[in-house]
């Protein structure tokens, strides 16, 4: 009977853990990070700026058929829940249950400059660049769980300040200022996995000439946009 209870706490504590995770980093057509998304249970996707700001949420009819390219989410029927007046200044009217995934935002009575920002999806905690560090990454975020996030620096080339170098153990590299017009600034390699791009002299110029828009890394997406 113990071994019994055991397994089943273990199995709610593994759903607990692993019901939220991030599914997807999307990033725009002049290569900066567009959104970073983030799967719940009962389809419910949300849509997080790299400075942890939530863009949108909602349900995503797309999961198990097809890949939600438009970012189309449709309204969630289930459990709502936001902070009251009788809460912290800094957490007053902001999401706080989406169906059984708590949110959790940084009070005011911690640093001021993370007041007010996304603290935890769930199981996911988040931490941020803080006022003193360098100006090209400074409130965009650090950590999302155990996986770091770096961000080019303001020394680097013009082209590639402020734009995701690297997630957990994922190398994102861009074409610099030097290159080609047509695809300067825009993804080269992530990870091990290339792109080209059609030159300013060339039909389709910019358009994506070889490489996948859709390249799966270590159980998540990244999703290279057009625009």
């Amino acid at each position: 009977m113990k071994k019994f209870i055991f397994v089943i706490v273990t199995l709610l504590l593994f759903n607990l853990v692993f019901s939220q995770q991030i599914s997807k980093v999307a990033i725009s057509g002049n290569g900066q990070l567009d959104v970073f998304a983030f799967g719940l249970d009962e389809q419910v996707q949300i849509y997080l700026s790299k400075d942890g700001n939530i863009s949108k949420w909602g349900f995503d009819r797309f999961i198990g058929y097809q890949e939600n390219y438009n970012g189309d989410l449709l309204p969630y029927v289930g459990r709502i829940e936001y902070y009251s007046q009788n809460d912290d200044e800094s957490l007053r009217g902001k999401i706080k249950y989406i169906g059984k995934t708590l949110l959790t935002y940084y009070a005011s009575y911690e640093n001021e400059a993370l007041k007010g920002k996304l603290k935890s999806i769930g199981a996911i905690n988040f931490d941020y660049y803080l006022t003193y560090e360098d100006a090209a990454y400074r409130g965009l975020i650090k950590t999302i769980g155990r996986k770091m996030i770096v961000w080019y620096a303001s020394y680097e080339n013009v082209d590639l300040r402020g734009k995701l170098k690297n997630f957990g153990s994922t190398t994102l590299i861009y074409y610099n200022s030097f290159e080609d017009k047509a695809f300067r600034g825009k993804i080269k390699s992530i990870d091990r996995f290339a792109f080209a791009y059609y030159s300013s002299f060339e039909q389709y110029s910019s358009s994506l000439k070889t490489g996948s828009t859709l390249i799966n890394i270590n159980g998540i997406k990244y999703y290279l946009k057009s625009y």
